[in-house]
């Protein structure tokens, strides 16, 4: 996943995505491809059609922060989109992490989400995959798999891939479509973070392979900061359930991410975490699968 190439698909896709009168231009003649032509996204961005052709053809990678900055306006990107766009433009600004000994989470996050009997919480790395969850995370989103196998980099499942690829996960959310773009998006603002990173290319490469529906999602490039918002579940045990999440950040350099589920009070929902969180165990020995 290099950059320049990124760069000048991500710049593809946008172009395709934006007519005449999006932008306030005349529409005329017939159009061969679907979108904006690249002299006049180049005209609004106010470079020469030359230059704008390098970069979507992954020529050049050199590009001024004016100019991308301008691209970004032409383009009408939102926040995200122009913090992504930066990110592949500046090759060498993001470090390769070379990791000595597989990642693990931190004590001290181990012990929060371990004190929240009645909160969902599931620890994430940089590419989705469970570092760590409590019980009634574990309980609630993967009750199916082994509530040890975070613990071994082996057999750690990865959020992305049981959205896609394992049915019972698939079968979870009432919203799979809209959960599916919202995971697809967070993996592009992650991939244009770490270019350099090879375990997040095989990810992707195998989910590429294995699901059309993600390898749809993928080239369709979109990027999105999920931070917070509604799930929409029907869980084997306790059946439809609504539930606001939220991803938490530590202010260290390890990527991970808390992610935690709420229930407003005196909702269905949050009787059903109450009845979630008050049993013992998930599923008997015999019912379980092996993590993916």
């Amino acid at each position: 996943m290099s950059n320049p190439s990124e760069l000048g698909e991500f710049l593809r896709v946008r172009r395709a995505a934006l007519q005449p009168e999006d932008v306030g231009l005349l529409n005329y003649g017939i159009r061969r491809v679907p979108g904006l032509r690249r002299e006049e996204l180049a005209m609004l961005a106010g470079v020469s059609n030359t230059y704008y052709t390098r970069l979507e053809q992954g020529l050049s990678n050199n590009a001024s922060e004016a100019v991308m900055d301008a691209i970004a306006r032409a383009l009408n990107l939102n926040t995200d989109e122009r913090a992504h766009l930066f990110n592949l433009a500046r090759p060498g600004t993001t470090k390769r992490r070379t990791l000595t000994k597989p990642d693990k989470v931190r004590p001290g996050t181990l012990r929060l989400i371990q004190s929240m009997a009645t909160t969902p919480a599931v620890v994430l790395g940089r590419r989705s995959e469970v570092l760590a969850w409590n019980r009634i995370g574990h309980r609630l989103v993967a009750g199916h798999l082994d509530f040890a196998s975070p613990e071994t980099p082996s057999t750690r499942p990865n959020m992305t891939k049981l959205l896609f690829l394992d049915h019972h996960t698939r079968e979870l959310y009432t919203r799979w479509q809209e959960e599916a773009a919202r995971a697809v998006s967070s993996l592009r603002l992650v991939a244009g973070r770490a270019t350099e990173d090879p375990e997040l290319a095989s990810l992707v490469g195998e989910l590429t392979l294995n699901s059309q529906e993600f390898a749809a999602l993928w080239a369709r490039h979109p990027v999105e900061n999920c931070m917070s918002g509604l799930k929409y579940m029907h869980h084997p045990e306790v059946g439809d359930i609504e539930l606001n999440f939220e991803v938490l950040t530590p202010p260290d350099e390890s990527g991970h991410r808390i992610l935690m589920y709420a229930a407003d009070p005196g909702t269905p929902a949050a009787e059903a975490m109450q009845l979630l969180a008050s049993c013992d165990g998930v599923l008997d020995e015999t019912q379980r699968i092996p993590a993916r």
